[in-house]
């Protein structure tokens, strides 16, 4: 008969949720990063993270958006579960598993007066502590995969864009020019924005553009098509 859990007892497995916490400054895709306040690493600027709360969050996503939200102030209009990292090694204090999410927000949501947060290129990062490099790294990846045939980048906009602005925020993300006429052809594909009657962005060089939002649907979820962006 197998023993009971009392007469072997083994060390509690340390159970947390991160976040990758993506914005656009200056064109480039940055990561929001908050200085830790306790040991491990204290000191040490690192993912928003923290203790899954059995006794409050329903599911690992519902501690993602708890600890999003308690630590950054921010309701990410997507919060996508990423992938669980987990080990004897990762963690000083012992044996854990982190459930990692990562989510898109635009910049100007960003609390521009709490303290301890600091954002980062995520082309240039700091040195970051436990396995946060490599989760970043997965973040990045993924959110440029998904970028080639999805919507996913409107969520790094605000409430209303020119479809000329829409096109740089997909090109700062790829990281590569798009073709015009191809990028038009697949936000028409997608058919998540809708025009705002009467409004359009004036000023510059170039000739008014037309003003649009985000179709309520597509604020719910994300929709994908087949080809690329440059197909």
């Amino acid at each position: 008969m197998p023993k009971t859990s009392a007469e072997t007892p083994f060390p509690p497995v340390i159970c947390t949720v991160d976040v990758v916490l993506m914005a656009l400054k200056d064109d480039a895709l940055h990561v929001v990063l908050l200085k830790r306040k306790n040991p491990p690493f204290a000191g040490a600027l690192a993912l928003p993270g923290g203790y899954i709360h059995a006794q409050e969050d329903r599911t690992a996503w519902d501690a993602a958006a708890r600890v999003l939200r308690d630590k950054t102030g921010i309701v990410s209009p997507y919060l996508e579960q990423l992938a669980t990292y987990s080990g004897a090694d990762r963690d000083p204090r012992g044996w854990s598993v982190s459930v990692v999410y990562y989510a898109l927000v635009p910049a100007e949501l960003l609390p521009a007066d709490r303290e301890g947060i600091a954002l980062a290129p995520v082309a240039a990062l700091p040195a970051l502590p436990f396995d946060h490099q490599d989760i970043v790294a997965l973040a990045v990846e993924r959110v440029r995969a998904k970028s080639q045939y999805s919507s996913l980048p409107v969520y790094l906009c605000g409430e209303r864009i020119t479809l000329p602005r829409l096109q740089a925020v997909y090109e700062a993300v790829l990281g590569e020019p798009i073709n015009k006429v191809s990028f038009r052809r697949k936000i028409d594909e997608l058919d998540m924005l809708e025009p705002i009657a009467g409004e359009q962005e004036t000023g510059g060089a170039h000739r008014p553009a037309q003003i649009y939002r985000l179709r309520e649907e597509y604020r719910r979820a994300l929709s994908t098509v087949q080809r690329g962006i440059n197909s």
